[in-house]
């Protein structure tokens, strides 16, 4: 291929911090339909945070750029696809983003070009869904006139160790020769190199199954969890002692959100079941963690019961939004059905989260949080993200003389609280 020029759809998570990467060797453009986002990088800024202002103002400053304009990606010669892959309110895959990336790669490419999606799918999604759309609206033939690949995404919001350049990234592609290029393309970029799989299914499987695998383990830890409260054990004591031996894995029990683990396995669920298995441990664990926020309220309930302090109309205060610590995605969130369930018994409730996005959460959730703590006294505090602001704030001064402390995340000291998961 003639002087690779690099075209990355999609500006969110992913598809950023690889576009900065990549354009520390190549000529990179980003392109995003948001007008919004495209305008607020274009300014130097990352809202999602994942990419580090300093580090985005000097790649703007070597060439690199962000456009909504479809037309000023046309010139490139190898896209990167790398667009959400949500579920539906019956929690069944939903391609249209996906799709909808791929009728816009087939409106600029060229014969001789290539495309590799990074969006986490299904086996078969690439060849049997999308490289289709690119032939039709392209006009042109699959591996004859453009060719393909897949390498699958390991962003992990909000972890600055595991950054996109460390990552070690599986590639594949649809002839050998391509699936050479793509893997050279991306090794070039890539602190720990890449790992070449040998055909576009096996690399779309090994993505799904890495979430999937997290999944049914921490499934297995809110069972434990749900267990030894019912015994009156303490789960994380349990947990400290079972990790003293050499090759037990330690994961712990929590709220499973975000956009990976708790909507990715069901790409996987929906699609075995074409192919007549039911993944029964997948589809309980699923179930048990999409569980887990009510749980999580009803025990708080549970200690103020308890502890004699009033649950109807009590004044509840949450502590943490986001998905995950120290991080600013909102999406998925279980911390809403903690939320949704106490709603049953107080309208009393304040939300505090310092990285959330007020005005993000108030267009997606219809719900009001504010980022400071409050300067009074609630009836139950629930610490249900651990952001390292809370550590360091006195939450003490929040609660009432008779009130509750619930620590979801094993955060604090467990003298301080009535009870944690």
């Amino acid at each position: 291929m003639k002087q690779i020029r690099i075209a990355v759809v999609g500006l969110g998570y992913v598809g950023l911090p690889l576009a900065r990467l990549f354009s520390t060797k190549y000529e990179t453009i980003g392109y995003d339909m948001n007008e919004a986002r495209v305008a607020t990088l274009n300014a130097g800024h990352d809202t999602t945070l994942e990419v580090e202002d300093g580090l985005l103002q000097e790649a703007l400053r070597n060439g690199f750029r962000c456009t909504s304009c479809l037309e000023e990606i046309r010139d490139c010669n190898f896209y990167v696809v790398a667009v959400p892959t949500p579920v539906d309110k019956n929690n069944h895959p939903d391609l249209t983003p996906l799709l909808g990336a791929s009728e816009s790669v087939g409106k600029v490419i060229s014969k001789g070009d290539v495309v590799v999606y990074e969006s986490t799918v299904y086996p078969g999604v690439t060849e049997e869904e999308c490289l289709p759309v690119v032939a039709r609206v392209s006009g042109l033939v699959y591996n004859l006139d453009f060719f393909a690949g897949y390498s699958p995404e390991r962003i992990n919001p909000g972890d600055k160790e595991h950054t996109v350049e460390k990552i070690k990234k599986v590639t594949s592609g649809s002839t050998p020769e391509i699936a050479d290029l793509i893997d050279s393309v991306y090794r070039s970029v890539l602190v720990n190199g890449t790992h070449k799989a040998p055909s576009i299914k096996v690399a779309e499987a090994s993505k799904i199954i890495e979430n999937s695998q997290r999944d049914v383990n921490i499934a297995f830890m809110n069972e434990l969890a749900k267990i030894f409260n019912a015994m009156g054990i303490d789960t994380h004591d349990v947990l400290d002692a079972a990790a003293s031996k050499w090759n037990f894995i330690r994961l712990s029990p929590g709220l499973v959100g975000g956009h990976c683990i708790s909507v990715d396995p069901y790409y996987l669920i929906q699609k075995a079941q074409v192919y007549g298995v039911l993944p029964r441990i997948m589809h309980t664990s699923r179930r048990l963690n999409d569980g887990m926020g009510a749980y999580v309220a009803n025990q708080v309930i549970r200690c103020m019961n308890k502890k004699g302090v009033m649950v109807k109309d009590a004044k509840i205060l949450i502590l943490g939004f986001t998905f995950k610590e120290n991080c600013p995605d909102t999406r998925n969130t279980k911390v809403m059905d903690i939320i949704q369930t106490l709603s049953e018994y107080t309208a009393d409730i304040t939300v505090c989260d310092p990285w959330a996005d007020v005005d993000a959460v108030k267009r997606h959730y219809g719900l009001q949080i504010q980022r400071q703590l409050p300067e009074t006294a609630f009836d139950a505090v629930i610490l249900a993200v651990a952001h390292k602001e809370f550590l360091q704030a006195d939450l003490k001064a929040l609660l009432k003389p008779v009130s509750v402390l619930y620590d979801v995340k094993g955060f604090l000291p467990r003298e301080m609280v009535d009870a944690r998961l």
